[in-house]
């Protein structure tokens, strides 16, 4: 099966390692050649600097991991010529064009794996168990923060020219931190509406580095999302509160914490010995294997992303108009 690479920086590279990993070997590299990482892991893999000249080799599967406000010009090509696609969240920096995306799979007939890659966290999963198995009862409010400090995440370049605070690139927190708009409509539903502040204090960049956001489920569970590019040392976690109990899970370790009001009673759960970061990352590139032989229905659609992509407009709205926004 022949795979294209479209985007080498960090995501890009991890993607190819990925696939290397799990005995891939025919990838082809679609590149502008701008990429501030070594090229030495990339020495011997065929590239092309022209989408279409990509294309005509006719690849089966494409992964779309250049900066966000380009992932369309790459995606919609690509579903046309009948590819399937591991799309990097978020799918794009607006909806205009997602449409056209829908469209352009529905002729070429390919699959499509948003890559939110929180989706495949061992412990993530085991609170969606517990949650739809009713052990918290009735959900009643919700809490997720995740803090970090920008400057940190790719030292070898300079983060102000980074698209995370670029905003022709689709940058901004609420973009580019959105793992949580998407696990929590995985883990508590649909979003009735929502309001949020925003503020660009931290770095005075271009895109906003600070969101508060507060969110109204359908099911009535009301919380809030707090996202920052500026918190040392860096902190992710997430709160649910039910009728029966509540949960509290932490990025940092992976830890997951069910507290049975009942009883009383605390039970801790981890990931399995040796969970490191990237066996998400794995774990989503072999759904991703599995979706391109027809095994599996994507576990994270392109309608999953369009709907996680609307809380983020909507955030940016809220702020901007300073009103309360309510979602169909």
């Amino acid at each position: 099966m022949k795979f294209l690479i479209a985007g080498l920086g960090s995501i890009g590279r991890r993607h190819f390692r990925n696939l290397l990993a799990l005995g891939e070997r025919d990838i082809l590299l679609y590149r502008t050649l701008r990429s501030s990482l070594p090229e030495d892991e990339l020495v011997g893999f065929p590239v092309e600097t022209d989408l279409q000249a990509a294309l005509a080799h006719h690849p089966q599967a494409v992964i779309i991991s250049n900066p966000t406000a380009l992932h369309l010009e790459v995606a919609i090509p690509a579903a046309e010529a009948g590819c399937s696609i591991l799309l990097e969240k978020p799918v794009s920096h607006s909806l205009e064009g997602v449409e056209r995306l829908e469209l352009a799979l529905q002729r070429g007939g390919g699959r499509l794996l948003v890559g939110f890659q929180f989706r495949f966290h061992p412990t993530l999963r085991r609170a969606a168990q517990l949650i739809q198995a009713g052990s918290l009862g009735d959900l009643l409010s919700m809490h997720a923060h995740w803090g970090e400090y920008l400057p940190d995440w790719h030292p070898w370049e300079d983060y102000q020219k980074g698209y995370s605070a670029r905003t022709d690139l689709g940058g901004g927190v609420v973009l580019t931190l959105s793992h949580p708009l998407d696990y929590l409509r995985y883990l508590i539903g649909e979003v009735d509406s929502l309001w949020a502040f925003t503020s660009s204090k931290g770095f005075g960049l271009q895109v906003e580095d600070m969101a508060e956001i507060g969110l109204r489920f359908s099911s009535g569970v009301i919380g809030s999302l707090h996202l920052d590019y500026n918190q040392r040392p860096p902190a992710h976690y997430l709160e649910i509160t039910g009728t029966l109990g509540s949960l509290r899970w932490d990025n940092r370790d992976g830890s997951l914490g069910f507290y049975r009001t009942e009883t009383q009673t605390l039970e801790n759960f981890l990931p399995p010995a040796g969970f490191e970061r990237n066996q998400m990352f794995l774990d989503e590139m072999r759904h991703f294997l599995s979706l391109l032989r027809g095994e599996s229905d994507s576990l994270c659609s392109l309608q999953d992303g369009k709907q996680a992509l609307r809380l983020a407009m909507a955030a940016s709205q809220s702020a901007e108009l300073g009103k309360l926004m309510k979602l169909e």
